[in-house]
């Protein structure tokens, strides 16, 4: 069990590291490739859609297969699609190379929890699970900064280097010590589709892909946002990334016991948090304040995580794994659009208008979180009543 859960963790650093490292290392790919700031950030959008469309498609297509071969084949086109990154030589190839990469990415994380929990001793699948979210967690504290620091050092091409020797390392460790028993389950996840009549659980989706545009929009383009307009030696944005990193991992192991206390209280309070940091972020007078914002943020940012994934669960009792893939391609979607719009303010109003931007997305899941926190205190019938009668 150690050693199948030791060979996932490996693996699922690399991956998620692959994904997250770009905020890092989007200045020097601009510069490497000839290309604008806003079109490199275009490579988080393209890896978001990946995820998106290639997650549910590929799960499907690939529901009953043998685990541990899927599990070996998706990691082949990861260090393949990680390779290929390191190798472009323009931005076209790089651009298609996030895309393979992501493709196989939402499929892999779900087999692979599968494997884990299929693993674990009984009573303690729950405590393993989260050992193996632990190394999603350590892709951003550790593995976020250390391959910044990797670009800064010896240019953005040895990050990704980098990134395919992990995921070629954890491929071998899954072929030793992950058990070849593993077979695939077929679902008949159609059928399942009925549970997004609820207006409940449509509405908690939407809240997860609108409330986290703005603090992903800050995180893509966090590098330039310090380097131009805050100012900061480009050496700095590795330990800012690391300061932000273990904000967002406390913010998230506090945030499950905010919300088993008080959910969507909860989720408005941080989400109101957010905005004032947000635009303190766009004044801040000090490196060291901008630091404790940036921690600030991550950890506030964060902490409303396991409370959407809980109300998702909460209002699609009929078919809730269903409804976690969706929220899951949601918080992508939020990815996507942070990448995009990003762009277009940097192109428009410029770089520091993202701050304000990033606070006025919140507002909307601030808006999105009262109208959820209303129909469960007066009801859903209670509400459409009213409406009518108005």
């Amino acid at each position: 069990m150690r050693g199948t859960l030791l060979a996932l963790m490996v693996c699922v650093f690399g991956v998620t590291t692959g994904e997250f490292v770009l905020a890092g290392i989007l200045p020097a790919v601009a510069g490497d490739l000839e290309v604008s700031i806003p079109a490199a950030g275009l490579l988080v959008t393209a890896y978001a859609l990946g995820m998106i469309i290639g997650g549910p498609l590929l799960t499907a297509i690939t529901a009953g297969r043998p685990r541990k071969r899927l599990v070996l084949a998706l990691l082949v086109v990861a260090v393949a699609g990680n390779l290929l990154s390191a190798l472009a030589p323009g931005y076209e190839v790089l651009f298609a190379a996030r895309i393979v990469t992501a493709l196989v990415t939402s499929t892999f994380f779900a087999n692979a929890i599968v494997i884990v929990i299929s693993s674990a001793p009984a009573g303690k699948q729950g405590a393993t699970v989260a050992k193996f979210v632990f190394g999603m967690n350590l892709a951003m504290i550790l593995g976020a900064p250390l391959g910044t620091w990797i670009g800064e050092a010896f240019g953005w091409r040895a990050t990704f280097g980098a990134i395919t020797a992990c995921c070629a390392v954890g491929l071998l460790l899954v072929a030793r010590f992950v058990p070849g028993n593993q077979a695939g389950t077929r679902t008949r996840a159609l059928g399942e589709f009925a549970v997004f009549r609820d207006r409940d659980l449509l509405l908690a989706i939407t809240t997860t892909a609108v409330a986290n545009i703005g603090l992903l929009m800050v995180f893509t383009y966090l590098a330039p946002l310090l380097t131009g307009p805050g100012s900061f030696a480009a050496g700095a944005v590795a330990p800012m990334l690391l300061i932000y990193g273990v904000g967002a991992t406390i913010g998230n192991l506090l945030g499950g016991r905010l919300a088993d206390r008080a959910l969507l209280p909860s989720q408005l309070s941080a989400l109101s948090v957010l905005v004032v940091l947000l635009i303190a972020l766009r004044v801040s007078p000090t490196p060291v304040v901008t630091g404790l914002l940036v921690f600030a943020a991550g950890a506030v940012g964060f902490s409303v995580i396991p409370g959407m994934q809980s109300r998702v669960l909460s209002t699609a009792a009929a078919a809730p794994t269903l409804a976690i893939a969706v929220n899951a391609s949601a918080y992508q979607l939020a990815a996507a659009c942070a990448g995009w719009l990003g762009g277009r303010i940097i192109a428009g109003p410029g770089l520091p208008a993202i701050y304000l931007v990033a606070a006025i997305t919140t507002v909307l899941g601030i808006g999105l979180t009262a109208l959820a926190l209303r129909r469960d205190r007066v009801g859903p019938g209670e509400l459409v009543s009213r409406t009518e009668n108005a």
